[in-house]
């Protein structure tokens, strides 16, 4: 069995659309407890993550919610029906009201090039932040090439972080799959160290 086949089919993300007005900005302290009452289940979920919701760009502390904004986890496969229990629930997101539809599974595929919007790191230091992800690279015995993104600090009420956007790019068809699968950091549940496709790039095959 290659290395691709249990990957694939471990994990996926689940797709659920929304409905609502408007979210704080930065929710996703709030969205991972709501989430975390809707599924007692989930801290012990292995490599579940919770994707950044993607908001109206802006600067003020609320975010309109367009259209297009989606929901995604990323959960093991055996537990997609005991999610899409979510299916018409409520939450509530810093006093703000979201109403999640019907999910839909999306799977990983192999991409060479991968992106994380957010990776947590251990401090304020880019150059740590970068040994720190080689570190983690190459006890996963994956290479790649890396390049550090944009630096947010987070004041959350569960404390302060400092992430960094990171691409990682030359990747084999397996390695990309153990990255998504597998995330690099802490934090998946603040949406952090969650890998997808670089919009620009195709998918590869070995």
């Amino acid at each position: 069995m290659s290395l691709d086949e249990p990957l694939r089919a471990t994990m996926i993300d689940m797709v659920f659309p929304l409905e609502g007005h408007s979210l704080p900005r930065d929710a996703s302290p709030a969205l991972r407890a709501a989430l975390q009452r809707e599924m007692p289940w989930l801290d012990q979920a292995p490599l579940a993550g919770i994707h950044p919701l993607k908001l109206v760009p802006g600067t003020d502390a609320e975010a309109l919610l367009s259209q297009r904004t989606r929901l995604l986890l990323r959960l093991p496969r055996v537990r997609f029906d005991d999610a899409a229990g979510l299916t018409g629930r409520t939450l509530q997101l810093g006093g703000h009201a979201v109403t999640l539809g019907q999910p839909h599974a999306r799977e990983l595929l192999p991409h060479r090039t991968l992106y994380a919007y957010a990776v947590a790191a251990e401090g304020d230091d880019e150059i740590d932040f970068m040994q720190a992800m080689n570190r983690e690279l190459q006890a996963l015995e994956v290479r790649s090439q890396l390049i550090c993104g944009k630096r947010q600090q987070h004041a959350w009420p569960t404390g302060a972080l400092t992430t960094f956007s990171l691409m990682l790019h030359g990747l084999t068809a397996s390695d990309s799959l153990r990255l998504q699968t597998l995330g690099l950091g802490r934090h998946r549940l603040l949406g952090c160290g969650i890998f997808v496709p670089h919009k620009s790039a195709a998918a590869v095959g070995e």
